[in-house]
């Protein structure tokens, strides 16, 4: 597989085929690629919601201005992140470092030691953010996935998030709504497929020293 080419191939799907169904081995894949997404300091602050339910997909597009590859697609990503960043969160990041690595504690104590004063001292907005830019990277991670395996998507940041939390009941779960991507199989007349890519000139785009 050329990689470029089918980077190329694809692009902001308009139009969904809302009878293509995406198999479990893809929904599998993409979870996978997912939880695979490099984070800062490894500690994953967010979560993944795969939703394949017409009826739910209907309710959640009216909270993203009507955006019909809501409901089209076969199914629908939502990327979260975590509200609560705390002791007991890194806490737990490092006892996964030690059962799954089995790194003595005392070498592992001073990173953790750190990450919790950092986190202590950093307001929720701060924390937020920090949170958002790692759905960013697993979003960018899985549009190259989705490439990869010919699956069509379309990445989403036009929708009211606080309405997609209280439809989901998201708050309680301690998470909050950040991207939204459907994903699937492009429709046969969704002119947008075959439009060309604008981009700059790669001369224009990247500084070799």
């Amino acid at each position: 597989m050329n990689i470029i080419e089918q980077l190329k191939w694809r692009y902001a799907t308009k139009s969904f085929d809302e009878n293509a169904i995406l198999t479990e081995d893809k929904i599998h894949t993409l979870t996978q690629a997912f939880n695979l997404t490099a984070t800062s300091y490894g500690l994953q602050p967010i979560k993944l919601i795969v939703i394949q339910n017409k009826a739910l997909q209907h309710e959640l597009m009216q909270h993203a201005m009507n955006q019909k590859q809501i409901e089209q697609a076969s199914h629908l990503f939502i990327f979260c992140i975590q509200t609560t960043i705390d002791k007991h969160f890194v806490n737990e990041y490092f006892n996964r470092v030690h059962t799954i690595r089995k790194t003595p504690k005392e070498i592992l104590q001073p990173f953790e030691d750190f990450l919790i004063n950092d986190f202590e001292n950093k307001s929720q907005k701060d924390i937020d953010i920090w949170a958002t830019n790692q759905a960013y990277l697993a979003m960018g991670n899985l549009m190259t996935v989705c490439a990869m395996e010919d699956i069509d998507a379309c990445p989403m940041e036009g929708f009211l998030p606080h309405k997609i939390d209280e439809a989901l009941n998201l708050r309680e779960k301690g998470l909050k709504s950040v991207l939204l991507m459907p994903v699937g199989y492009r429709a046969q007349d969704d002119k947008f497929a075959a439009f060309k890519k604008v981009r700059k000139n790669i001369e224009d785009a990247v500084i070799k020293w």
